[in-house]
Parts: structure tokens; C-alpha cells; sequence
């Protein structure tokens, strides 16, 4: 697959909440969950269980735009979250992806994380 083949298979799967990690790599890495701490979480697993976390609040996803250049995307998608207390609000992500070998290879992302933190207490 190509790169929008990738991202348009992963974007599916997660708006379905299931089979998007069949196109990510073993050794996956993301960045964007903490802004202040830029630390990768490495691995295939270790995104699996930050995304079973963030299921657990968004309730809807779009892609709104998709920009691929060869092995490099930018996307920008809108997610529709419900936070603790039944406080719902839309939001968008910016989200960087590169891909290696065949495979979703890495992930960063930028956010509100102000009002994320507000809304979840974390």
C-alpha cells in the first residue's frame, strides 16, 4: 500500500475503533500525547494501549484534510470527545505521520492541550 492507502485504512479502522493496527509497524512511535514531555512511546503496543485509552473519550472522527508528500503526511482530523461530567466538545488534531517500509512507522501529534487537561482532570 501506499501512503494514502495507509492512512486511509488506519483512518477507517479508528473511526471504527477496530483493525487500524494492522497497518502500523512493530516498532511504531508516537509523540503528542504530553506537549511537555516529547518522549516517544515506542512500539506497536505501547500506541495500542495509549489509543485504548483515548477511545475511551472520543465518540466520532473525521478526517477534514490530507496532505501526503511520498513517505511523509500531514492530516488534519476532527474528533467529537466526551469527557468526564458528560462535557462534549469537537476538536481538531494535526497529525504528522511517516511511513517505513510498507508501514505506518511514526506518529506525531499537536493538540489543545490545555483544554484536554481541564476537561479530564489529568
Amino acid at each position: 500500500m501506499n501512503t494514502t492507502e495507509l492512512l486511509e485504512s488506519y483512518y477507517e479502522g479508528f473511526a471504527r475503533k477496530e483493525g487500524w493496527e494492522t497497518v502500523i509497524s512493530d516498532d511504531f512511535k508516537f509523540v503528542g500525547g504530553d506537549m511537555m514531555d516529547r518522549t516517544p512511546v515506542t512500539g506497536k503496543g505501547g500506541y495500542i494501549e495509549v489509543i485504548r485509552r483515548f477511545s475511551k473519550l472520543f465518540t466520532s472522527m473525521k478526517v477534514k484534510k490530507m496532505i501526503v508528500n511520498g513517505d511523509s503526511a500531514f492530516v488534519l482530523a476532527g474528533y467529537g470527545y466526551v469527557f468526564p461530567g458528560n462535557k462534549k466538545i469537537k476538536g481538531d488534531v494535526a497529525e504528522l505521520w511517516e511511513v517505513r517500509q510498507g508501514k505506518l512507522d511514526s506518529l506525531t501529534i499537536y493538540f489543545d492541550t490545555l483544554t484536554f487537561h481541564r476537561l479530564t482532570g489529568k
